[in-house]
């Protein structure tokens, strides 16, 4: 199978499937350039509520395919660099389920995702040190943003992978699910996400992403939405509400 991305939407919650499998799920230049496309699209859709990242069968994603690094030039990076940008600032709700290997831009693609769910015996790595290549700015502080200064540097300076209950007790992950849980548990929770209203996570996001400029149009955008309204009569009338911002 030629590596790809795979994307469909179900009830509101988009998957986009990192698709590999003879590389363990490693993103080619290919398809680099290709998720920032997809991703528009998925924003682009109002009935996608909740975008859910995952890789094919038992792996995330292994990484960069390193054999496009003998290229020369740094294109590479700069094309998993625009792609992990355009995950981050996906304008609705964004998981990372994760399975397996989670290796180098599989953990810079997660890193970029809101949220991380990860099954046991998860391996998570960022591993330029062992190639002799300069993380990304950027990417440096998501990471170190997430996990803190000194985690960060534990990962960038060794290159060392860790499993996922370390991944889990520095933020790095949010939920740990038995083996055979994690699908199950990922729909249940998109299912939450997605029935929630959009309005509060889109300006959520932004200000917990560190956005200092934007209080005025979110007060318009909530004068203007009718969540508020909606959400406070459903409380009162006991029912569950249907937020329509974003429809």
């Amino acid at each position: 199978m030629e590596p790809q991305l795979k994307d469909g939407v179900t009830d509101g919650i988009a998957t986009v499937v990192i698709a590999n499998p003879a590389k363990r799920n490693a993103m080619s230049a290919g398809m680099w350039r290709d998720l920032p496309g997809v991703l528009d699209r998925l924003a682009a859709d109002p009935a996608v509520r909740v975008l859910v990242l995952t890789g094919e069968g038992d792996t995330f994603c292994a990484g960069a395919d390193i054999s496009a690094l003998r290229e020369p030039g740094d294109e590479q990076q700069a094309l998993a660099v625009r792609a992990e940008e355009a995950l981050a600032a996906f304008p609705k709700p964004t998981l990372a389920a994760v399975r397996g290997f989670c290796v180098g831009g599989g953990s810079q693609l997660a890193a970029a995702c809101d949220l991380r769910f990860a099954e046991e015996g998860a391996r998570f790595g960022i591993t330029p040190s062992k190639l002799g290549i300069v993380y990304p700015s950027s990417s440096t502080r998501r990471l170190t943003a997430l996990v803190g200064p000194s985690a960060a540097k534990y990962l960038l300076f060794s290159g060392e992978l860790i499993d996922a209950e370390r991944a889990l007790r520095t933020g790095f992950v949010d939920e740990l699910h038995p083996v055979g849980a994690l699908d199950e548990r990922v729909a249940e929770f998109a299912r939450v996400l997605a029935s929630r209203s959009l309005l509060t996570q889109a300006a959520a996001k932004e200000f917990a992403d560190g956005r200092l400029d934007r209080d005025a149009h979110w007060a318009e955008q909530a004068r203007g939405s009718g969540d508020t309204a909606e959400g406070v009569a459903a409380f009162l009338e006991r029912r569950a509400p249907r937020f329509t911002y974003g429809l």
